[in-house]
Parts: C-alpha cells; structure tokens; sequence
C-alpha cells in the first residue's frame, strides 16, 4: 500500500492554489520565526528598490535587484535546512552540524556576490562619470 500525502494528488489549478498558499506560509513562518530573514528581506528590498532608481538601463537594474533575491531565496534555504535539522534531534551530529555549515555557505556566496555585485557597479558608475 502507498503511503501518499494527500495534498500530492491535486491537480491543475487546485495544486497552484494550494502551492501559492503554502509558500505565503513559508514566508510568514520566516518573517515570524526568523531574524536572519527579516534582516536580508530588508536589506534585500532596501538595495532592490535602490538598485531600480539607480540602473541605467534595464539590464543594469536586473543585475542589481537578482543578488537581493538570491539572499532571500538563499536565508529561506538556510532556515528550511536549520528547521529540518532541527526537528531530527537535538544532538550534536557531524553530519547535522555539515548540513547547517553548508547551508550557512550558501548565504555566505550569495552575499559575496551581492557586495561585488553592487560595488563593481557603484565603480562603473564612478568612473564613467568622471
């Protein structure tokens, strides 16, 4: 016999509608529970929003505005990977410490390519206007 979720047998619009639901949950649960994701959330809309006024053209703002959703997306991973940790046991395990490590090297990439990003693109503009 198939152990099956029984969410998993929605199809068409009723699955979209049921995904978009359990995302907006995702993120609230993150916004509520999660420091690190309110902080890159922030930063992330901040220097989003900064990135659309200062592009000058529209492949300019795209480059600046994906590392901002890359963080988000990236602390999302990280807390979802923490949380499944998490919820396994409460010992200190090397294989849960490697989990969260790496999880936590994913923000890390993201936000150094966020800064090189945005600080090769503020020296574009420096130079190009003097």
């Amino acid at each position: 016999m198939e152990h099956r979720n029984n969410q998993k047998g929605k199809k068409g619009i009723k699955r979209i509608y049921n995904a978009l639901f359990y995302s907006l949950s995702g993120i609230a649960a993150a916004w509520r529970d999660e420091a690190a994701f309110r902080q890159i959330f922030v930063l992330g809309m901040i220097f989003g929003g900064l990135g659309l006024w200062i592009g000058q053209e529209w492949t300019h703002k795209i480059l600046l505005v994906l590392p901002c959703f890359l963080c988000i997306v990236g602390e999302l991973i990280n807390s979802a990977i923490e949380n499944a940790v998490d919820f396994t046991g409460t010992q200190t395990h090397p294989l849960a410490k490697k989990a969260k490590d790496m999880g936590s090297a994913i923000q890390l990439v993201l936000l150094v390519f966020f800064v090189i990003v945005w600080i090769s693109y503020l020296f574009y503009l420096f130079f190009k206007l003097f």
